[in-house]
């Protein structure tokens, strides 16, 4: 296999040209990196997963480092999600499987995190209701997760791939003001979740995840079987 240097696996990588998603701006440091090395897009799959749910473990512990620690593995899994599919076009090893890998690899750390951080937060409160919120936002994670394999199934248009490109194509815009609200709220549910849990743990307030997820997980599904949803999206 020839070697990649850093200077021509970066001119393959289109930079960032949004600050937004965060953890964009990370892949495209780190996959130059990854593509001096003899690893395949799955295998960063794979790291990603195993990263991911060593991160919700953390908040077993219900304990404000630990809960930082977790965090701060949970947006090195998602930077790394996004490197699995750089590498894949980089490397020209897309493949149906790749893709599926990459779908259920995220739904098991999303599932995780809500209900490892569910268990922690009743194992430090004593009470069961955090708990229950962690298995009802889990749930609307899996049901997410079932309705775009449903869809992809079935070739459906509307189905949300989680498997970034190298170069973001231009999305149509919301126009109504509700379908901003939802086109935000997706955005920020799914590229921005893993700061967003790094910010409440910084600030010792992850627990209030629970509540929000318990509700915003099932909206998210919901308002993802709308078929705009994802023509207003583009994976960066």
């Amino acid at each position: 296999m020839a070697l990649i240097t850093e200077s021509d696996s970066k001119s393959s990588i289109s930079p960032p040209e949004q600050l937004f998603p965060l953890t964009r701006q990370f892949s495209y440091l780190i996959t130059p990196l990854l593509l001096r090395l003899p690893v395949t897009p799955n295998q960063v799959t794979a790291a990603s997963l195993l990263v991911g749910i060593a991160g919700a473990a953390c908040f077993l512990f219900g304990q404000w480092g630990w809960d930082i620690f977790g965090a701060l593995l949970i947006v090195m899994s998602y930077t790394l999600d996004y490197c699995d599919g750089e590498i894949a076009r980089i490397k020209n090893m897309v493949s149906s499987f790749g893709e599926k890998f990459d779908d259920i690899a995220d739904s098991l750390v999303d599932t995780a995190i809500f209900v490892m951080l569910g268990i922690g937060t009743t194992l430090s409160t004593g009470s069961d209701l955090w708990m229950w919120l962690g298995f009802a936002a889990a749930a609307g994670a899996v049901i997410n997760f079932g309705i775009n394999t449903y869809k992809k199934a079935n070739n459906r248009p509307d189905a949300q791939s989680d498997i970034p490109i190298t170069k973001a194509s231009k999305p149509k815009k919301p126009e109504k003001t509700l379908d901003w609200v939802i086109f935000i709220f997706h955005k920020l549910s799914r590229a921005e979740f893993c700061n967003i849990i790094l910010v409440l743990a910084a600030f010792n307030v992850t627990l209030v995840l629970l509540p929000l997820a318990a509700v915003g997980a099932q909206v998210y599904w919901i308002t993802g079987l709308l078929p705009r949803v994802h023509i207003w999206h583009a994976k960066h």
